[in-house]
């Protein structure tokens, strides 16, 4: 049913000729467009239910209590049911800070949050199956282990701008104690406010995605990020700096990107840049980070990065 309606747009109410290239960018684009849009609302909706009974408060009280080791990994893991872009990930990084959690752990969750959240998981499931799902959910948790796990041993405290200290957060909204009725309205609160803040996103991805599926020749991106150019991983992950998108965004341009014939690890490579080193990002967290801060965290990112990419072309 999903592939019959942009079929029927694209060559029975739009009429243009089957194989085309605008056909096939067009079909692509609204298939996707309405595939996508649903499975963010159904996952927004669960995982608002399920964060509802993990709020701020309680997430810092357990990563300050522990060693730094665990906490980067619980960090890491929280970063999958927190927030959706790295916009939303700044406040609570701030809040973290001001709690009193290690510098180290706090760039674990910095680092997991945009790029390994639940709706990229079950999107990467349902576009190209589990192993794909689980090998880049596994790789971006590792990225932000040792990203953070790195500057907590460099004790880089000194290069965050004062003002974080001096923050006294707030304790909040105990909403996350109300009856399940609530929680509902919570969920459903939450599922139109996020799709409020990236439904643009999403269509452009998806538009630069139909793009890429029907005009890009077949062997432009083997020819220039194939396995014949060693330098493939690094020119992806530069690619992705410019660019700005929730991991959900990107997965579009991902898919053509595949289809195209780009190796896995260079396509996890360019995801993982667009989502947790994108220049807009790198301006946001300027407001809480000093420049020296901020460069050590774009060269470990950078690095640990390109690494995965290479790692994974050589695996699979």
């Amino acid at each position: 049913m999903l592939k019959a309606f942009p079929s029927y747009i694209t060559y029975d109410l739009v009429r243009l000729d089957r194989g085309s290239k605008l056909a096939d960018a067009l079909n692509f684009f609204i298939y996707d467009t309405i595939k996508i849009f649903l499975l963010l609302a159904v996952i927004i909706f669960i995982v608002s239910i399920v964060r509802s009974y993990f709020p701020p408060e309680k997430t810092k009280r357990i990563l300050s209590h522990k060693k730094e080791f665990i906490g980067n990994i619980l960090a890491a893991l929280l970063g999958i049911v927190t927030p959706f872009c790295s916009c939303s990930a700044v406040p609570l990084f701030i809040g973290f800070v001001e709690a009193g959690v290690p510098l180290g752990v706090t760039f674990s969750f910095l680092t997991s949050s945009p790029m390994v959240n639940e709706v990229a998981v079950v999107l990467l499931w349902g576009l190209f199956g589990w192993k794909i799902a689980v090998i880049y959910m596994g790789t971006g948790l590792l990225v932000a282990i040792i990203a953070g796990l790195i500057i907590g041993r460099l004790k880089l405290e000194k290069w965050v701008e004062e003002y974080v200290y001096t923050i006294k957060a707030g304790q909040g909204q105990e909403v996350f104690n109300q009856p399940f009725r609530e929680r509902l309205q919570y969920a459903k609160w939450n599922t139109a406010d996020i799709l409020k803040r990236v439904w643009l996103f999403v269509i452009l991805a998806i538009g630069i995605g139909g793009f890429i599926h029907g005009y890009v020749p077949e062997d432009f991106l083997v020819r220039y990020a194939g396995n014949g150019n060693p330098f493939a991983v690094p020119m992806a992950v530069a690619l992705g700096v410019p660019l700005y998108s929730n991991a959900a965004g990107v997965i579009p341009i991902v898919y053509a990107l595949m289809e195209k014939g780009m190796n896995m690890g260079t396509v996890l490579a360019f995801m993982m840049a667009v989502t947790a080193l994108s220049l807009p990002e790198m301006i946001i967290l300027r407001k809480v980070l000093k420049i020296p801060l901020l460069a050590v965290f774009a060269g470990i990112m950078a690095v640990t990065i390109t690494a995965v990419g290479y790692l994974f072309n050589a695996i699979l």
